[in-house]
């Protein structure tokens, strides 16, 4: 071994060589240093650099990140590249990461930027040939706007020439894919790939955009056993936060973890999560949110406006185990009940007048997504690699091995949330521990730093008169509806097992009983809070109505709760249509038709993907 191509990690080993975990990985090191490095030692340093670099990272959580233990983490990882570089075969999986991108050229330059980071930090596979060896993106658009798509091939060619490979996969390349396909196959992917006219082949919706791709991905890896394809959102980031890093940190070897699990065990779906702001509708945030807003409220009556801010006193409460779900409790997590506090996002010394009018300007970013009270830190655990059952796939973080591409997004045409919980649930019930979790999340921000808003978001309407999310809110609440009547569907054997129509008809008509009760339950605590806040603002007893300072805050608040009781109040669009009886057995004939032929479309499916070898 060269001694310049070791001494990172001998100072890594020295330093620990006392800790507990790291004992037998101390005395291994020893022998391999005394020994020429070989392909069998190759595979030993490998395991050795993953023992210590999980220890380092338990370490780098509990001290909150400080820069020397992240630039040791990233030297540990740069000089086992650099020696398994020196071999001859780098026999580690090869990546495809698909970014689906509707009208977000933002979103998709920051996740990109943030990848090409994640690559040149730790160099996963070298970087050679002015390329990087391993790793290749295709950006699938879904774009209606012109110059979007313009601005998203832009974005391509520009990493090609960083060394990311990037392929673009837009309209035309979509429907070239298509035209593959003889006329009868096309009619029996129709659930499956959608049928819009070619004129306005746009937002067709993630999932159809995810389907179609995965005929792309047939292509690209053919038969390629090696190559792992991770499907994410535009608005997501390849590295996590923390509180004290909201704007997140590089601590997650993504490329180097994922390639040991796949190598060590027999997954053939993996799923992580994402940290920052929640992966949910506003729609079923609404209750938990106002409670939070009402908590800040009273607090701030308690001093006056000149007060020191009392918002940065303790800790961020972490929003995890679905704290942000106003139904947390049907996905089997706690609900809670108490509300949490908001941290003060203002750095420079301030009095509580400042966040007051700071606070009021973020109220707005709620229906785009964002939680100002209940985001998700990531945790780094003592078994940071440990693997768990899965029965949920977050369709914005989810590894296919090239086996599993018989597992299409289901049920797309319909354009409903929960797509991801749908499809994770027939994983569950087929794939056993084949389909895992891992604590592998991606950061996640809905908003851009720049506006404040999100770029492109469907089924939400932003007019002169208020913001309207009915049409994601009627998503959600059908979306429900599809989850919880396969959910029962599997527990009686389906898809494998043939079910009369007769009694998926049954099933859905209970569960979309029990959804509208829920539904109707939720309207009425969220009136409620929203009337209690209402109340506490214009009281005449607090400071706020009395200074002069907060006149431009007491209009956002205003205006925030004539948006919420827009969006959720008697007559809104959103429950109108939910309540509509015409419209829910409109929507529940289209669920109905979708399950009675999934199986249908799932073996038709399969014959594509053989014929496409």
């Amino acid at each position: 071994m060269a001694s310049d191509k070791l001494q990172a990690l001998q100072r890594f080993f020295t330093q620990h060589a006392s800790h507990p975990s790291l004992h037998n990985a101390v005395e291994h090191w020893q022998k391999l240093s005394n020994t020429d490095l070989t392909s069998k030692h190759t595979t030993a340093l490998v395991e050795l650099t993953d023992t210590a670099s999980l220890h380092l990272e338990h370490q780098m959580h509990r001290s909150g990140y400080p820069d020397d233990l992240l630039d040791l983490h990233q030297q540990l990882f740069l000089e086992l590249e650099s020696l398994i570089a020196n071999q001859s075969i780098d026999d580690r999986h090869n990546f495809i990461i698909v970014i689906p991108v509707a009208d977000r050229p933002q979103h998709l330059q920051t996740c990109l930027d943030s990848l090409y980071t994640l690559c040149r930090r730790f160099n996963y596979g070298g970087f050679a040939q002015q390329k990087f060896q391993k790793i290749r993106v295709l950006i699938a658009d879904d774009s209606k706007d012109p110059d979007n798509r313009d601005w998203n091939r832009k974005i391509q060619q520009q990493f090609c020439q960083l060394g990311l490979e990037a392929i673009y996969f837009g309209q035309d390349e979509q429907l070239q894919q298509l035209d593959k396909l003889s006329d009868s196959q096309r009619e029996n992917l129709v659930r499956i790939l959608g049928d819009p006219p070619t004129t306005a082949f746009y937002h067709k919706g993630a999932s159809i955009t995810r389907n179609l791709s995965y005929l792309k991905l047939k292509q690209l890896i053919a038969g390629d056993s090696h190559t792992l394809i991770w499907f994410i959102d535009s608005d997501q980031e390849f590295r996590v936060n923390s509180h004290r890093h909201r704007d997140g940190i590089y601590t997650i070897n993504y490329f180097h973890r994922i390639d040991r699990i796949y190598t060590s065990t027999e997954t053939l779906v993996l799923t992580g999560k994402v940290v920052g702001d929640p992966p949910v509708s506003p729609a079923v945030m609404a209750a938990n949110f106002l409670q939070d807003v009402l908590g800040f409220v009273s607090d701030c009556a308690r001093l006056q406006p000149e007060h020191t801010c009392q918002f940065h006193q303790t800790a961020t409460t972490q929003g995890g185990d679905a704290a942000y779900h106003d139904m947390a409790d049907l996905f089997g997590f706690h609900d809670q009940q108490e509300y949490f506090r908001y941290s003060c996002r203002l750095q420079d010394e301030h009095d509580q007048l400042a966040c007051f009018n700071d606070f009021s300007r973020l109220l707005s970013h709620f229906f785009d997504g964002e939680h100002l009270t209940r985001q998700n830190f990531y945790t780094n655990p003592p078994a940071a690699m440990e693997l768990t059952p899965a029965r949920t796939l977050y369709t914005g973080n989810y590894i296919l091995s090239h086996k599993a591409l018989d597992y299409f997004i289901p049920f797309a045409t319909l354009k409903l949330r929960m797509a991801g919980p749908q499809l994770g649930r027939i994983l569950e019930s087929e794939l056993g521990n084949r389909f895992v979790s891992a604590n592998l999340p991606l950061l996640h921000k809905r908003t851009r730093d720049q506006t404040g808003e999100s770029e492109f978001r469907p089924g939400i309407d932003k007019g002169r008169t208020g913001i309207d999310i009915s049409g994601e809110f009627e998503r959600q609440f059908f979306g429900d509806i599809m989850l919880f009547s396969l959910q029962a569907l599997i527990e009686h054997g389906y898809p494998r097992q043939k079910i009369t129509d007769e009694r998926i008809a049954q099933i859905l008509i209970t569960t979309e009983s029990s959804m509208l009760d829920r539904y109707k339950q939720m309207q009425q605590e969220i009136m409620a809070k929203l009337e209690t806040l209402k109340q506490q603002i214009d009281n005449r007893d607090r400071w706020w109505l009395h200074c002069s300072l907060t006149t431009d805050a007491i209009e956002n608040i205003r205006q925030f709760i004539g948006n919420m009781a827009g969006n959720f109040g008697e007559g809104s669009p959103g429950y109108a249509m939910i309540s509509s009886i015409q419209h829910r057995q409109r929507r529940r004939q289209q669920i109905l038709q979708a399950l009675q032929s999934y199986t249908e479309d799932r073996e038709n499916w399969r014959q594509l993907l053989t014929q496409l070898l």
